[in-house]
């Protein structure tokens, strides 16, 4: 019988010289290496929480003294992260400049660390990952038991597929604008309906209880109990996302893995799958009902509407700023550009905190709010 042929030896990096580089950069590529190792970052700068115009300055430089902070200390996730980009080495005695001025021995301890991946930075293949990459993912979650929560919190840059059905799959997948062209009629119709409903002076609070002692809603009002929604909503939002989407499931329940892995945990393995930022109208339209038929047996039908569609409105908010917060690029400093960082921080290293998403408002009552990070300084 003959021997079975030997596996072909695995290609050897590409080596770039600093020039290069330099050219790539010029023409507008993100290139930028650790350790010698080169890595192309040109499809990540919009992503990238500290801005696009960070990583741009870093272009054409070592990064490896960023990756440590300040201003932040970078999480074994995203060192992982970014060996998805790798394209090759530096040649020896090429080595980039660092972005900024750092110590002498830092610099000499650089240059002579050898071109192996740090190994926080094991990336995850493919190839030998715990799961068929070529096959659809929901049926196979629910099989690595212990192994999952471990898993599906290293995120990767790829899209998911979950379905095999192709129909099934187009409606698990929603571009960002969806959600706003179907809901924001919805919001606009039934707050003229609130509005003239309790303009006409017939809604009473605890009418059912007592007619004495009731209180009569007039149509100024309405402002109030619009935001009373939206505030009850970021609570809704808060405690689903921790509650719910945060769930652990039991390693050895099949059914519940691949339910957790459908609501929130494919969010979680690829993080800027763009098509699956937002919440799909047709399941998301049975989940408002079950809150709208709520708040009808709890409250008179107009007050109940009126809070309803204050909190169908901080819902749209919430799905639109999710996805901002994902693929836009705030500036620096405002109020989205912390929210966008915190976010990134609660997807790569703090996945039991951070719950908030339009705000860190019920972080801090609750006891989750992300820690700031510190830095020991040095003489």
């Amino acid at each position: 019988m003959a021997a079975a042929p030997a596996p072909a030896p695995a290609a050897s990096p590409r080596s770039f010289s600093a020039a290069e580089v330099r050219a790539r950069c010029a023409q507008g590529a993100c290139l930028v290496s650790c350790r010698r190792r080169l890595y192309d970052l040109s499809g990540f700068v919009r992503l990238h929480p500290g801005g696009e115009q960070l990583l741009r300055r870093r272009a054409g430089t070592d990064v490896s003294a960023a990756l440590d902070g300040p201003p932040h200390r970078h999480s074994d996730n995203a060192r992982r992260w970014l060996e998805q980009y790798y394209v090759g080495e530096m040649e020896p005695g090429e080595e980039q400049s660092p972005a900024k001025p750092v110590d002498e021995q830092a610099v000499g301890a650089a240059t002579q660390a050898s071109a192996q991946m740090d190994p926080r930075c094991k990336t995850v293949d493919v190839e030998k990952d715990l799961v068929d990459w070529q096959k659809p993912l929901l049926w196979q979650v629910g099989y690595l038991g212990e192994k999952y929560d471990e898993w599906v919190h290293q995120p990767v840059d790829r899209p998911i597929r979950l379905f095999h059905s192709d129909f099934f799959e187009s409606l698990s997948k929603t571009a960002w604008y969806v959600v706003f062209m179907v809901w924001t009629p919805v919001v606009l119709y039934l707050s003229w309906v609130s509005y003239t409903s309790l303009a006409q002076g017939n809604t009473r609070l605890f009418s059912s209880f007592t007619t004495e002692y009731s209180i009569p809603i007039h149509k100024y009002y309405f402002p109030f109990i619009f935001l009373l929604g939206m505030f009850l909503w970021s609570l809704l939002e808060y405690l689903i996302h921790r509650f719910v989407f945060h769930m652990k499931p039991p390693a050895s329940n099949y059914y519940l893995i691949t339910l957790h892995f459908l609501l929130h945990g494919q969010h979680h393995k690829s993080p800027f799958d763009s098509s699956r930022l937002v919440f799909p109208p047709v399941p998301a339209s049975l989940v408002i009902g079950f809150f709208y038929g709520i708040l009808q047996l709890l409250l008179p039908e107009v007050l109940g509407l009126s809070v309803f569609v204050g909190g169908l409105c901080g819902y749209v908010v919430y799905d639109m700023m999710h996805y901002y917060l994902h693929y836009g690029s705030p500036k620096k400093g405002t109020y989205l550009y912390g929210l966008k960082a915190y976010h990134v921080k609660h997807h790569f290293e703090h996945q039991k905190s951070g719950f908030g998403i339009t705000t860190r408002f019920w972080d801090h009552p609750f006891g989750t709010l992300i820690p700031e990070e510190t830095f020991e300084k040095k003489d």
